[in-house]
């Protein structure tokens, strides 16, 4: 489930309203052991298109 994730949000990434539609999605559907390291590859793919976005779902 989190490759595909991943791969939607690169597909979706072009519009910031779908983008984060579909973060919200991701969100919910990942395991919790598996959330760092896919907050860590958001950081690293989108970090600096989304960083408010991204700041906003990965409050701690």
């Amino acid at each position: 489930m989190l490759e595909l994730c991943k791969e939607i949000l690169v597909k979706v990434s072009f519009d910031k309203v779908l983008f984060q539609k579909e973060l919200s999605k991701a969100l919910k559907w990942i395991k919790s052991d598996e959330i760092d390291g896919f907050k860590e590859w958001c950081l690293k793919t989108f970090g600096k298109k989304y960083p408010q976005i991204l700041e906003l779902h990965f409050k701690e």
